[in-house]
């Protein structure tokens, strides 16, 4: 029987490719925009982490998402610092959520507060991902920006508290494998899953709409 991570992977893997293969991502990863969009995009990243975060501590005792929520993966305080660098001091103030953004937001805090299994499903797709493509990301952004390797502006993409990402990832899809809920709730995570991909992509297209490449 095939194990409830594959599961996700498999059936999130169309979503997940068109995510990474947004036209937005492949400009600012060619190398083709500039830092500008870059910072635009980690506004936006500041707006999920905070709807995914800052629910977390309710959610901790939970038995489903419980297990799930591991500081060292917390990334707000790592973004708020690059803001920092890329926007100077005072970037709230010129803080602004595309609507796509907002959405995105709004349904993963919807999900903090009332469905423990579709936390799980935004956990999953956000943090695994961060551990995952995100690093060709941040390289990327060192070589085209001139960002200090792991500093200021990069730093959303280093995980200090995970020495080892590929242990931890395995650990973490074994808890995926051994999650408490029945056949039923797992296909909803799946499709809660798919959404996220779905959300997440509609912010790439957003973002593309806002920094298109003159012709």
């Amino acid at each position: 029987m095939e194990s409830f991570s594959s599961l996700i992977r498999i059936a999130s893997h169309e979503q997940h490719m068109e995510a990474e293969t947004s036209t937005f991502m492949g400009d600012l990863l060619g190398g083709r925009l500039g830092v500008d969009a870059y910072a635009r995009y980690t506004e936006q990243l500041w707006f999920v982490y905070e709807a995914l975060e800052s629910g977390a501590g309710r959610l901790a005792a939970d038995p489903v998402a419980g297990p799930f929520i591991r500081p060292e993966l917390f990334r707000l305080t790592a973004l708020e610092r690059d803001l920092t660098h890329l926007r100077g001091p005072e970037w709230r103030a010129g803080l602004s959520a595309l609507p796509a953004t907002q959405a995105y937001a709004a349904r993963v805090r919807e999900c903090a507060e009332r469905w423990p299994g579709g936390y799980v499903a935004h956990h999953y797709t956000r943090y695994l991902g961060d551990l995952s493509g995100g690093q060709i990301i941040r390289d990327r952004a060192e070589k085209t920006w001139g960002f200090t390797r792991k500093g200021d502006g990069v730093r959303f993409y280093v995980f200090d508290g995970v020495p080892n990402p590929a242990a931890f990832k395995r650990s973490y899809r074994q808890l995926l494998d051994g999650i408490g809920v029945d056949d039923l709730e797992k296909q909803r995570i799946v499709g809660e899953c798919k959404r996220a991909f779905a959300l997440n992509t509609a912010v790439f297209r957003a973002l593309g709409d806002e920094f298109p490449l003159s012709a």
